[in-house]
């Protein structure tokens, strides 16, 4: 083995290491979960946002500030109100003076959107426009205002949070949005065991301090690991099979025409790609296997597979698609 090659794979290994170190930083506080905590992990690396939602009380919050401690990074929360302002997000001008001169003049006070990491907590609680402020900062990494476009600092990650069950004054996310996430985590409730552990572990008064074990430049560096694990044009051609058997109109699947009234777009079959890559990586592998692209296609397409009003009226999920889809769609060697 060469030396530079030798040296490449040292560093591929003590990073891989550092996911593992902050996988056991989480789990100082979060107990179970440890199919989110893979998912989040794996939004980082890829490089993307992600959207969870569960009903209150599974630490959704407090899962996304752990995971923020742990990471050499800024990070801020915004509470996401009916009556939350474009302007609280992204910032606004204020009116300062110059006390050399004595001339005032127009200086743009930066929001809470020029960090790191962003928890947009309970992101469908403020209506469109505002939750359309995220569309720029999600999608090219900057923000416009006045004209003037600011760049974001690197990495970036929006991590936003909605509860499903109560819908009264909650504003659903448009369609164009939600492909703005790569994922779309679904927060179960802890089996019985963790139950009980979470029940020991937050009612006494012992408290486990959260280390920084990765920087920002690290996951950056991970990022772009991710991009060099090689993939098969094989799996490749699974993935596009699998994107394209989501749409009614290019598909001889019963099921789908049926039941969906929209498939998933190109973006979906990009994320499956980058989000297999990740999961690779997480594992210590530096080659994608075909159960890492079916694992990461359920967070992937579940935004983005519209099932019809018949299919709601049954009971039928975009998750129950993507079962039927991945039974049905074969892999060619």
């Amino acid at each position: 083995m060469s030396k530079d090659l030798k040296s490449i794979e040292q560093e591929v290994n003590s990073l891989v290491d550092k996911l593992s170190q902050l996988k056991m930083e989480i789990g100082k506080i979060i107990i179970g979960q440890e199919a989110i905590v893979d998912q989040l992990l794996i939004t980082f690396l890829a490089g993307g946002h992600a959207l969870l939602e569960g009903v209150p009380g599974l630490a959704k919050t407090l899962m996304i500030r752990t995971l923020a401690q742990a990471i050499d990074l800024k990070f801020k929360r915004i509470q996401f109100t009916p009556d939350l302002m474009p302007s609280d997000i992204i910032g606004t001008e204020i009116l300062e003076e110059d006390h050399t001169t004595g001339k005032k003049f127009f200086a743009f006070n930066k929001g809470p959107i020029f960090s790191n990491i962003i928890l947009a907590d309970e992101i469908n609680r403020t209506p469109p426009k505002t939750q359309a402020a995220l569309l720029e900062a999600m999608q090219e990494f900057e923000v416009t205002y006045a004209n003037q476009t600011y760049e974001l600092d690197k990495p970036f990650f929006i991590l936003a949070t909605q509860n499903p069950i109560e819908q009264s004054g909650t504003f659903v996310l448009p369609e164009a949005q939600q492909d703005r996430f790569l994922l779309y985590i679904k927060v179960k409730y802890p089996t019985a065991t963790e139950e009980i552990e979470i029940l020991k572990a937050t009612t006494g008064i012992q408290k486990k301090e959260i280390n920084r074990v990765i920087t920002g430049e690290e996951i950056i560096r991970l990022q772009n690991l991710v991009k060099e694990v090689p993939i098969s044009d094989e799996l490749v051609q699974y993935v596009s099979n699998v994107v394209r058997a989501t749409r009614p109109d290019s598909t001889t699947n019963d099921y789908v025409k049926n039941w969906v009234e929209w498939g998933a777009g190109p973006r979906a079959g990009q994320a499956m790609i980058v989000t297999a890559k990740a999961k690779a990586l997480l594992s210590g592998r530096t080659s994608v296997l075909p159960t890492d692209i079916k694992e990461v296609a359920y967070p992937v397409l579940r935004h983005r597979i519209i099932i019809n009003f018949r299919a709601e009226a049954e009971g039928i999920t975009a998750d129950d698609v993507t079962t039927q889809i991945l039974n049905s769609t074969q892999l060619t060697a």
